[in-house]
């Protein structure tokens, strides 16, 4: 089995002098990205390997994330997830290496979601309506593959294992919009 964590990076700042690329994160960004690593920690379910978008506001929703695991988590930083499309992160997808049982992948939207649509087969109804309908920032997609290589990772071949949005950590009904 393959697990892939798909998450969004945190809530950023709409503006940066440095351009798009060098937008921070807000503290709520900060906060809900540490939430997240804190969730995956408590719920022992721990990357084998971590990916994230070159972008700021990736890099910095992946340490938070991070943060929470006691041990090291191989990670690398690459340049070519940044806003990419759905054909490019799939490509990215099969490269990765067999020993990675679980990869986190940190990037944006809209190629993170269009990307856990594509992939998500199966899954219980209203987790997948839900990620469907919206994938807010530090949303997290958890989807398993029943295969025993990246390479073999095919359109609709994964079931959403779970969706989990910040608001649902901080215990509210509703997302706030983006």
């Amino acid at each position: 089995m393959r697990r892939l964590l798909l998450l969004r990076h945190g809530k950023a700042d709409r503006h940066s002098a440095g351009g798009d690329r060098e937008r921070p994160l807000t503290r709520r960004g900060m906060e809900d990205s540490r939430r997240m690593g804190e969730y995956l920690r408590d719920a022992d379910i721990a990357p084998d390997l971590a990916v994230a978008s070159n972008a700021r506001r990736a890099k910095q929703t992946l340490d938070q994330v991070l943060d929470a695991f006691p041990g090291h988590v191989t990670h690398l930083i690459e340049n070519t997830i940044y806003l990419a499309t759905v054909d490019h992160l799939v490509e990215v997808l099969r490269q990765t290496p067999d020993k990675v049982g679980t990869l986190l992948a940190v990037g944006h939207n809209p190629g993170f979601a269009e990307l856990a649509d594509w992939l998500a087969g199966s899954g219980e109804t209203d987790e997948l309506a839900l990620m469907r309908a919206k994938f807010p920032t530090a949303a997290l997609a958890m989807l398993d593959f029943e295969i025993g290589h990246w390479l073999d990772v095919r359109r609709g071949g994964a079931r959403l294992a779970r969706f989990v949005t910040p608001g649902m950590l901080r215990g509210e009904a509703a997302e706030d919009p983006d």
